[in-house]
């Protein structure tokens, strides 16, 4: 499987609505905290490869900064709000990029039963935690494609749009599909960002130390 994916710094609240008013649907928000891997046997920076367990739980209320705060602190004890639902843990291998002009890649993934018992198989085949990113993220199904609105922790807003494709030689044809479907929602393709969510936290920390030096 390969995923064809743009992304593009944006303000999520105003593609929000243009996601609405286009009749686009929400399927799905969600908290996800990324913990990133590093390998014993080559350097994934080099090879641009990555390694990642994500274990994330429902935001119902969406992405907003306030719903997020609330749903962080739990439902009211006396209040009659059904139960958060529970965590759930994935683990995922990102190969390579694949095409100049998205973020195309193979990836695989598959749910994990215990994350801990995960993180000590990883452990004791000598992968060690690399960087962690924590993100909260809208799902919404508009015009064939998945179109995610990012809040980033230390990043700020990202809209991603992406679709999965079996054969990598359906791979131009759908980038092309999606640079359109961006257009129609006001956004550039031409601005994407080509780098991780974690190559651009670790930029950050890198011209952070950099500035403290």
């Amino acid at each position: 499987m390969f995923e064809v994916e743009i992304k593009v710094p944006a303000d999520v609240d105003a593609v929000r609505e243009r996601l609405r008013e286009a009749g686009a649907e929400r399927v799905d928000a969600r908290r996800q905290r990324d913990a990133y891997y590093d390998a014993p046997h080559r350097d994934f920076a080099e090879t641009d490869e990555a390694l990642r367990v994500r274990r994330e739980t429902p935001l119902p209320s969406g992405i907003s900064p306030a719903d997020a705060a609330d749903e962080a602190e739990g439902p009211d004890p006396g209040s009659n709000a059904p139960p958060t639902a529970p965590e759930t843990t994935k683990i995922t291998y990102k190969g390579p990029l694949l095409d100049e002009g998205s973020k195309t890649r193979a990836e695989h993934e598959t749910e994990v039963a215990d994350p801990e018992a995960a993180a000590g198989i990883l452990s004791g085949l000598g992968f060690e935690p690399a960087a962690t990113v924590e993100k909260r993220r809208e799902f919404w199904a508009y015009d064939g494609f998945t179109v995610t609105l990012d809040a980033v922790d230390g990043l700020g807003e990202f809209v991603e749009i992406e679709r999965g494709v079996a054969e990598e030689g359906a791979i131009e044809a759908v980038r092309d599909d999606a640079l359109d479907a961006l257009d129609r929602l006001g956004l550039d393709g031409a601005e994407q960002v080509r780098t991780s969510y974690l190559g651009l936290l670790l930029a950050e920390d890198d011209a952070d130390a950099s500035d403290d030096g």
